[in-house]
């Protein structure tokens, strides 16, 4: 019924009272029945003003004026609310901060079309699986800064990390510093679950602040670290620009390993190595898969009454009754 979409009743246990209107219209036509009679006259002449009066049509009106103001009433009594009101949920939500590679090595082409653009692309897929989630992003090379900040407005994120390349900062590997400024961004956050995602291909060889010393840092802020080593296993193909245009060469692939695993357990996270593609994809699969957090989640809403126009049409229904049973229809009205 259109009169009640979006509507709900803080009292519904009063329809039931909608039984007493058929009880009292059935009660109506008994005592309509009682009252009936024969009468005999010797001509209809004393009926012919009767005839042309409204009043005999009208002879039912009470009962329906009553009836409707008896269903207003029950209505009015159900008290009916705007469906906006206090909704509790659980929704499953974490800080995150990656922190990403760009340096130079990163151009290696063992994955497609290079790391860090498969890297890109495989985490913004990621970003886009965990809308509940506050997600930021660092990048580092030589040095780090921070690309965008926390937050649940995952069509800015995407489109700045969209934007990063190789050459935005100075080239090197500085993973304490990556690391360091992803702490520095989850510090003050208040969530049950912080955790940073740090993609690197190499050794730590720039920076003032050593890989270990910013796990450190992490586990006292309870930040939790997942560490990706991306490179293939041996050599991996490199552009490089010559005068004659891009020539490849084989570089060795060197992922400091074990820094990467010491750093995932001091801080109570896990190390990857992901060589393809495909492996990078399963690994933020399955950090995905660890990292639910469930947070208890209270919506505010507004619950609006609207009681009161049933009550006062129940009112108007049985004032209009009264006033022309005892005026217009005096005696005719029962």
């Amino acid at each position: 019924m259109s009169w009640f979409k979006g509507i709900e009743f803080a009292h519904p246990g009063f329809f039931w009272l909608f039984i007493t209107i058929p009880l009292m219209v059935g009660w109506y036509i008994w005592k309509q029945k009682q009252l009936q009679g024969n009468l005999n006259v010797p001509s209809i002449k004393g009926f012919t003003i009767i005839k042309k009066s409204m009043v005999p049509r009208f002879r039912h009106l009470g009962i329906i004026l009553r009836s409707l103001a008896m269903a207003a009433l029950v209505v009015a009594l159900a008290r009916p609310q705007s469906s906006l009101s206090w909704q509790d949920s659980t929704t499953e939500g974490i800080d995150i901060m990656i922190a990403s590679d760009i340096s130079g090595s990163m151009l290696a082409e063992d994955f497609k079309p290079n790391r860090l653009e498969a890297g890109k692309n495989i985490a913004i897929d990621f970003i886009k699986n965990r809308p509940n989630d506050r997600i930021g992003l660092v990048i580092f090379s030589g040095e780090s800064f921070t690309q965008c900040p926390l937050t649940i407005d995952h069509d800015v994120l995407i489109n700045l990390y969209a934007d990063i390349k190789n050459g935005m900062i100075t080239d090197g590997t500085a993973i304490g510093m990556g690391l360091a400024t992803a702490v520095n961004r989850l510090r003050g956050s208040e969530a049950k679950s912080k955790v940073i995602i740090l993609l690197t291909d190499g050794s730590n060889n720039a920076g003032s602040i050593p890989p270990i010393t910013a796990a450190e840092i992490a586990k006292q802020f309870n930040v939790r670290v997942y560490t990706v080593g991306l490179g293939t296993n041996g050599y991996a193909p490199y552009p490089v620009q010559t005068p004659i245009g891009i020539q490849y060469q084989r570089m060795k692939v060197d992922i400091d390993e074990g820094t990467l695993s010491k750093i995932a357990s001091i801080t109570g996270g896990k190390y990857f190595r992901a060589t393809n593609n495909e492996t990078l994809k399963d690994i933020y699969t399955q950090i995905d898969k660890l990292e639910k957090a469930k947070i208890d989640v209270t919506q505010y809403r507004k619950k609006t009454e609207m009681f009161m126009p049933w009550a006062i049409i129940a009112l108007a229904l049985l004032s209009l009754e009264f006033l022309l049973k005892n005026t217009l229809f005096k005696g005719a009205l029962t």
